[in-house]
């Protein structure tokens, strides 16, 4: 992932530097049981312990002799290994998978952690953003039409509400990562104790994968996957609502614009909804990752590595991108701009025929047939789409022209927007105890 979209914390987790460290963590633990077993020499630990991990520029260069990551790594650590003839131990009775997939399952963990408290975060704002914004009336839409009144706090605990399901789920497959392996080529534990694999994973707290041959099977890291794709999607939703109420014609929300910004190269007024665009964008290239990632799941026979370069790329990115995702989330909606005024003044901006429902199903309840009531509801309202006629007008002259009583008490409740929220208070309810 470019820099531009990297927060530090995430980062340190995938960089090539914090890599080595752990690789480096796994093979002395590895050598460190093998050593309390006494299936390799005693003195080999101290000496590979305290040798620093190779750097990057090292294992590149390495690398560049071996075509072979793992053994680039290995080589290039048995160079700062003194005497270096204790490496020879390291990496005892392992195969490359055995470091790698253990390795990956403790990054994995990681971000998850970082993720889970972004997406909490998340949730806070949009949950008290919501509190605050229950009784404020909005149209709300259906197909990009005014439907009936609805309450932007409404709107916005609905999002709530599925953040805090997106961070369960990446809770959970949290779980569904912490898996390691340490059971050597194919998986059959010819070389190395499975009692050394249940210590040192225990150790690096992971649980050793119930059956693994060269590699963890990947639907676990596909059910982390589809989770960030999941939260990086409300992440979305949430945006693309603000561009929506952000549109001149809608105006009821606004994006925090701070002095100095600047909207357009050639356009002076303008005041765009960049962080939701960009919000938008970027969930595409989580969602975008997650078929490469499952593709992964099968493999020829024990393995192949045609996982290996997808993951390379689409692990650390979608992990990156998600967790810069919920900080942008976040902070669009702390800062965010909510015009009352207008979205007030949108409710009457069609003349009342936002009332339509609740003016039916009076209708109904004062003994017109419901076929009858829709006719003379649905007329009217034509009528006021056509000419911009009060929607209340158009029902008394729809009325007259079919010699219809209008009981117009009956009708009063009908324009009232607050009859269609009344009734949210338990919804509210759940949401103040949402954490």
């Amino acid at each position: 992932m470019i820099e531009r979209y990297t927060l530090p914390e995430m980062g340190r987790v995938w960089s090539e530097a914090h890599k080595y460290q752990l690789w480096c963590r796994v093979e002395v633990g590895v050598l460190e049981a093998q050593a309390r077993a006494g299936t390799v020499p005693a003195g080999a630990v101290e000496p590979v312990r305290s040798a620093p991990p190779p750097t990057p520029e090292q294992v590149a260069a390495a690398e560049a002799v071996t075509d072979h990551d793992v053994i680039a790594f290995l080589n290039a650590w048995a160079d700062n290994t003194t005497p270096r003839s204790a490496a020879a131990y390291v990496h005892y009775g392992m195969t490359s998978s055995d470091l790698l997939d253990t390795a990956l399952a403790v990054q994995l963990a990681a971000a998850s952690d970082i993720l889970v408290a972004k997406a909490s975060r998340l949730v806070a704002v949009l949950r008290d953003h919501a509190l605050r914004h229950a009784g404020t009336l909005r149209p709300g839409r259906t197909h990009g039409v005014h439907a009936e009144p609805d309450s932007w706090g409404h709107r916005v605990a609905d999002f709530a509400f599925g953040m805090a399901r997106c961070r369960d789920r990446i809770a959970r497959a949290r779980d569904a990562v912490a898996v390691g392996k340490l059971s050597g080529p194919v998986g059959t534990y010819s070389h190395i104790d499975p009692a050394i694999e249940a210590e040192v994973m225990a150790a690096l707290g992971l649980r050793p994968a119930d059956v693994a041959t060269q590699v963890v099977m990947r639907d676990g890291i596909s059910e982390w996957l589809a989770a960030l794709a999941l939260a990086a999607t409300v992440c979305e939703a949430v945006a693309l609502e603000v561009r929506h109420c952000q549109r001149t014609e809608v105006r009821e929300v606004a994006e925090p614009f701070r002095a100095g910004q600047r909207g357009s190269s050639a356009m002076p007024h303008k005041k765009n909804p960049i962080r939701s665009e960009r919000i938008c964008g970027l969930a595409r290239v989580v969602r975008g990752y997650l078929i490469p990632v499952m593709e992964g799941i099968p493999l020829w026979h024990e393995r192949d590595i045609s996982h290996s370069s997808v993951e390379r790329i689409a692990l650390p990115d979608a992990a990156t991108a998600t967790d810069y995702l919920l900080h942008l989330t976040a902070g669009l909606v702390e800062g965010l701009t909510v015009d009352t005024a207008r979205m007030r003044a949108n409710l009457d901006l069609t003349g009342g025929l936002i009332y339509s429902s609740a003016v039916l199903l009076d209708l109904v309840s004062a003994g017109m047939t419901r076929e009858d009531a829709y006719a003379l509801v649905q007329a009217a309202a034509m009528d006021t789409w056509d000419d911009g006629t009060p929607f209340r007008d158009s029902l008394r002259k729809q009325a007259a022209a079919r010699g219809q009583r209008l009981p117009e008490n009956a009708l009063d409740s009908a324009f009232r927007p607050q009859r269609y929220t009344r009734r949210l208070g338990p919804v509210f309810e759940r949401l103040a105890r949402l954490s």
